[in-house]
């Protein structure tokens, strides 16, 4: 695993926590790609009303078989995620993850697991852009 944060001691903080991995600097973790076959970007860059820049890095060094997945579900498709689909990788939008973390609400305030479908994402993401 390797870690990039705009604050380098979080980075850190995270590794020590993982029990090992790399940190890169913020400032140089596009060219780190190298190699790699998962880019995960957990920051609110790229998220509407985040007041947070753009994240639209440059992918140019990303394997062609990398898959590039976001957190962030408001813009399904955000900057990074659209840098990524321009080069051909796959692409994870955070929509699916924030389904199945509220599943456990749903479940301890209703009673009852519900499943997460196509028909589930459908509705629910609806409204989302």
């Amino acid at each position: 695993v390797t870690v990039a944060n705009r604050t380098r001691r979080r980075a850190e903080a995270l590794v020590g926590a993982l029990g090992g991995g790399d940190v890169v600097d913020w400032a140089d973790w596009e060219a780190a790609l190298d190699g790699r076959t998962l880019l995960v970007n957990t920051t609110s860059l790229g998220m509407h009303g985040g007041g947070a820049e753009a994240f639209a890095p440059d992918l140019s060094r990303a394997p062609g078989d990398m898959v590039v997945t976001d957190a962030v579900y408001v813009p399904r498709l955000t900057p990074l995620l659209a840098c990524a689909r321009a080069r051909g990788l796959a692409i994870v939008d955070g929509f699916g993850m924030l389904l199945h973390q509220a599943r456990p609400g749903f479940a301890a305030w209703f009673g009852r697991d519900p499943e997460v479908d196509a028909a589930v994402e459908a509705v629910a993401g609806a409204g989302l852009v």
